[in-house]
């Protein structure tokens, strides 16, 4: 399978670094909107400018899109689903059934298929939550994300004006999280399950004030959250921010047998070092397949919810039952 790489940043080169340890995958290339000798691939990739993508079209099989979900992907993955079958990360959670829409629309009218949202959250997280929800129907789902470094949000602040640099973190309020495990089933609003905190590089002269309104006010983003902005220098970035770790918990506590006499907790947990390079595998997987149901036939716009997990596997059916079932 041949794949190519829309966008080389922090995800791009995790893709790029994941394809090398997936034997039926190759990377034809990194396509990006800069000056392609001005990138340089961890791993040798060749790079072209992404006005030269249709040149690839009969070549690539499924195109990885890793762009941010702010302004990039909106645009990009109609466009590119088009002309390749794709996969994107798409994590802006209110506005995932539009851009379903939208990409839904471009590839059934060019025979193409795409499958949006693929990550740990929506993803992975997501398929915990309608595995949770099918088992125990009489419950409640919690989601709790962190502490670490969201690349959706980070991307957001840093293109406020004025901006050079930022990390945001997500920190799950552990009076919420220890509520829910304990099996209350409390009521929690958006605001007090999570903090967030932002960590910003800012531009001499900037308005600082000004960054930090539009910080906290961001709709999707911030502004249903208790929100901390901390102005700090880039040498500070770098000495203390420059890793991107995340994880989280889907909690799902529900009730079986006469009179819900009886408890269950299911609760899922990811510990990640690298944000980037465990979204990239789950692209990767992702890619696989979108590759296989591509070539029965499939076109349009899918998520993970759409996809049977052989699919996504390495290994054959046979092998799958035998080593995992």
């Amino acid at each position: 399978m041949k794949i190519g790489i829309y966008g080389y940043g922090n995800l791009g080169k995790g893709v790029e670094y994941c394809a090398q340890q997936n034997p039926d995958i190759e990377v034809t290339g990194v396509f990006t909107r800069r000056n392609p000798e001005s990138v340089k691939t961890a791993l040798g990739a060749k790079v072209y400018s992404a006005e030269d993508v249709l040149k690839y079209k009969d070549v690539i099989d499924v195109m990885i899109i890793c762009g941010g979900s702010a302004t990039d992907l909106p645009k990009i993955t109609p466009m590119l689903a088009k002309d390749f079958s794709v996969v994107d990360s798409f994590d802006t959670h209110p506005k995932i059934p539009e851009h379903f829409n939208n990409v839904d629309k471009s590839a059934r009218e060019n025979n193409t298929l795409a499958l949006i949202s693929a990550g740990w959250d929506p993803g992975m997280f997501s398929l915990n939550r309608i595995y949770a929800e099918s088992i125990l129907p009489y419950g409640k789902t919690y989601t709790f994300w962190g502490k670490g470094v969201s690349q959706g949000h980070s991307d957001a602040v840093r293109r406020i004006e004025g901006v050079l640099d930022a990390r945001q973190y997500t920190i799950p309020k552990e009076s919420a999280l220890n509520s829910v495990r304990s099996g209350e089933n409390p009521e929690l609003k958006t605001r007090d399950k999570h903090l967030r905190e932002c960590f910003v590089v800012a531009r001499d002269g900037a308005d600082l004030q000004s960054i930090e309104a539009q910080i906290k006010n961001m709709p999707d983003y911030f502004a249903n959250y208790d929100t901390v902005v901390h102005f700090i220098s880039a040498e500070e970035m770098a000495k203390n921010h420059s890793e991107l770790p995340h994880g989280g918990f889907v909690i799902r506590s529900g009730k079986t047998g006469e009179n819900n006499s009886h408890s269950h907790t299911i609760e899922y947990r990811l510990t990640l070092d690298s944000n980037p390079e465990f979204t990239a595998g789950v692209l990767i997987a992702a890619a696989r397949a979108v590759y296989r149901k591509k070539n029965r036939g499939e076109t349009g716009c899918i998520t993970l919810f759409d996809v049977a997990p052989a699919d996504l596997a390495l290994d054959t059916a046979e092998n799958l039952r035998k080593k995992l079932l």
